[in-house]
């Protein structure tokens, strides 16, 4: 969601048409009071923020954003007229991330908006397991033990994951069934023996990190590397 705040009614409704023209959800209003409410009810990705605005100015208004808490890191752009060098570094100085003169042509607007966007996105986290000689990352669905790639069905490397997820701890039969294969209430299924005897089979004697906890289930060495 992004918010425009922007009382030139044409300017709005053009802003507006040109975001959602390019897939993005956006509203607009014409009073900073407006704009606070419906941030009591969803907080936007992005504001795209006039400095000329009855009730305050945008100046104002970004600095109330840049004090709180649950808005101190959003990203604003600002929308003005103004062009002076002192007005840019005013806007940019109360915490803008971006700052575009009027008139300003919409393409540039999108450029500018997806800049923001894209500096702002968190950045990815890949979840990384390390025990003795195996590595397993299950974002690249990727296993290696002594740095050399081991192919898995999905089935093996979902049961592999899991146990790497919660290595230290035992997982019973019933729970490493239900995870893998929706079937925890069969208890004498063979399945997943079978699976843990080919996994440890393929993994080599990496495969002894898997311990067997007899009457139970099956547990990985939590030894960390």
């Amino acid at each position: 969601m992004i918010y425009l705040v922007e009382d030139d009614d044409s300017i709005r409704k053009l802003v507006i048409y040109a975001l959602e023209s390019q897939g993005y959800v956006a509203q607009g209003f014409e009073r900073p009071g407006e704009f606070w409410d419906a941030v009591k009810r969803e907080k936007p990705q992005l504001v795209l923020l006039d400095i000329m605005l009855p009730e305050e100015d945008g100046i104002s208004v970004l600095r109330h954003i840049r004090s709180r808490s649950d808005t101190a890191e959003l990203p604003v752009i600002m929308l003005t007229a103004k062009n002076t060098e002192y007005d840019r570094v005013e806007g940019l100085d109360a915490g803008a991330d971006d700052y575009i003169s009027k008139p300003f042509g919409m393409m540039e607007l999108i450029a500018r908006v997806r800049a923001v966007l894209r500096r702002k996105a968190p950045e990815s986290r890949i979840t990384e397991y390390r025990v003795g000689r195996l590595y397993v990352c299950p974002e690249r669905h990727e296993v290696r033990v002594d740095g050399e790639n081991v192919a898995l069905t999905y089935k093996e490397f979902l049961l592999l994951s899991l146990l790497m997820e919660n290595r230290g701890f035992v997982l019973t039969r019933e729970v490493l069934m239900d995870k893998v294969w929706d079937l925890g209430a069969e208890r004498e299924n063979r399945t997943l023996d079978v699976h843990i005897r080919t996994l440890r089979a393929k993994l080599g004697e990496a495969g002894s990190y898997i311990q067997t906890v007899r009457g139970v289930g099956y547990r990985m060495n939590g030894e960390d590397v």
